[in-house]
C-alpha cells in the first residue's frame, strides 16, 4: 500500500454508524474520511464531487439501497468498495454474498450487540478490509453476472466414497472467484471438492446455498462426521476448522474449533495437509485469491505427496497475496486466469484421478 493516505467515503444511513466508522478511519493514521453520505444517491453524488479511493457502503439504506449503488459505481466509476452489513439473516447474508459478486472487495459486520465490546474487534477488521481494498486489483473487480444452469434439480448423487479430493483455499474476493468457478466444473466430477473460504459463521452456509444454485455438483455447507464422496462440494462452516480423515470406512469430514491458524479458522493449510496425508497424490490444490498465506504450506505438502497444484494469476486475483505465497513457497503445476480455473480442475481429477 502506498505511504500517501488514501481517501474514504463513509455511506451509511445511520448517522451514529457514520461517526464511528469515519472515527475509526481517522485515528488509523493509514486512511483519511474524504466525506460521508446517507444514502446511495447520496453516495454516487459524492464520488463524482470527491473521488475518493476507497468507498465503504451500507448494504441495507433507503431511497437507493447499498446493492443498487454498488452496481452504479462499479459501473460508472469503479473503485474500492467495503461493504458494511449488519447480517443477522439469511436475507442479509445473501445481500452482502451478491455485493462480493458485483465487485465489492470484503465486508464487516456491524456492531450486534454492546458498542463497547464490539468497538475494538469491529476496528480491527475494518482496518484490515480498508487495507485489503487499498491493494484490491480493479481489474479483476468486475461484475460478475449469475449464470443459470438448466437441469439442476436433476442432479443425482455420487454415493461413492472419495479416493480423490479438490481442495481450495480462497480470502478476500473469493466469493466472487467460487461463483465463476463452480459453473465450469463437470457434472458427476470424479472427485470431492472441499472449500475453505475465510469468512464468519452464518455466511459460510448462505455461501454454500447460493454456489449451489449454479453448480452442476451438489454444494453445501460441511458437517462433522459427514462421507466425503466424489460429485459433492463441501464449505467449511465459519469458525471452524475442517479435515478429512478416514478410520476404515472411508472418507469423513472432520470439524474442531482448535485455535485459529494465521489468524484465520477455517484454516486451509489444515485442510490441505490433511488431504495430503489421505489421499496422496491424488489430491489437487487450488489457491485463489486473499490476503495473507494460508494455503501455502498445505500446497507444498500437497505437492511433496504427488498431487498437482493450480494457483489463480495475478492478472485475475483480487488479492494476489495468498496465491503469491503458495507460489513463493510450493510452486505450481499450472498458473491461470479466473476463467481457467474450472476446466483446470477438471482436466487435474482426470489426470491424478485416473478417470476413465
Amino acid at each position: 500500500m502506498s505511504s500517501k493516505k488514501l481517501r474514504v467515503l463513509v455511506v451509511d444511513d445511520s448517522a451514529f454508524m457514520r461517526r464511528l466508522t469515519s472515527q475509526i478511519i481517522d485515528d488509523s493514521g493509514e486512511f483519511g474520511v474524504a466525506g460521508t453520505a446517507r444514502n446511495g444517491y447520496d453516495a454516487l453524488k459524492q464520488i463524482h464531487a470527491l473521488d475518493p479511493d476507497i468507498v465503504t457502503l451500507d448494504v441495507d439504506m433507503p431511497e437507493l439501497d447499498g446493492l443498487s449503488a454498488l452496481g452504479y459505481i462499479m459501473s460508472e466509476t469503479p473503485r474500492p468498495v467495503v461493504m458494511l452489513s449488519a447480517g443477522t439473516t439469511n436475507g442479509g447474508h445473501a445481500a452482502t454474498l451478491r455485493a462480493l459478486e458485483l465487485g465489492a472487495v470484503d465486508f464487516v459486520l456491524k456492531p450486534s450487540g454492546s458498542i463497547s465490546l464490539d468497538l475494538r474487534m469491529i476496528s480491527d477488521r475494518l482496518l484490515t478490509a480498508l487495507r485489503g481494498a487499498a491493494d484490491a486489483n480493479m481489474s479483476g473487480l468486475r461484475m460478475l453476472a449469475r449464470p443459470a444452469l438448466d437441469g439442476l434439480s436433476s442432479r443425482a448423487d455420487v454415493v461413492s466414497r472419495a479416493t480423490c479430493a479438490v481442495v481450495i483455499a480462497s480470502s478476500t474476493g473469493g466469493p466472487r472467484a467460487l461463483s465463476a468457478i463452480v459453473p465450469q466444473l463437470p457434472r458427476g466430477l470424479q472427485a470431492a471438492v472441499l472449500v475453505v473460504q475465510h469468512m464468519p459463521a452464518g455466511f459460510t452456509k448462505s455461501l454454500a446455498q447460493r454456489l449451489d444454485t449454479v453448480s452442476p455438483i451438489r454444494i453445501d455447507e460441511a458437517e462433522h462426521g459427514e462421507p466425503v464422496v466424489h460429485g459433492r462440494m463441501y464449505v467449511a462452516p465459519g469458525g471452524y476448522h475442517m479435515t478429512v480423515r478416514d478410520e476404515g470406512d472411508g472418507p469423513f469430514i472432520a470439524l474442531d474449533t482448535s485455535p485459529p491458524l494465521w489468524g484465520v479458522r477455517p484454516a486451509a493449510d489444515l485442510l490441505f495437509r490433511s488431504a495430503a496425508d489421505l489421499f496422496g497424490a491424488s489430491t489437487v490444490a487450488v489457491v485463489l485469491t486473499g490476503m495473507g498465506r494460508d494455503g501455502a504450506e498445505g500446497t507444498r505438502a500437497v505437492r511433496e505427496a504427488g498431487g498437482r497444484a493450480l494457483i489463480q494469476d495475478r492478472e485475475t486475483a483480487t488479492i494476489f497475496g495468498m496465491p503469491q505465497a503458495a507460489l513463493q513457497c510450493a510452486g505450481a503445476d499450472r498458473v491461470v486466469p479466473l476463467t481457467g480455473i474450472g476446466d483446470s480442475i477438471a482436466e487435474f481429477v482426470e489426470a491424478v484421478c485416473h478417470v476413465p
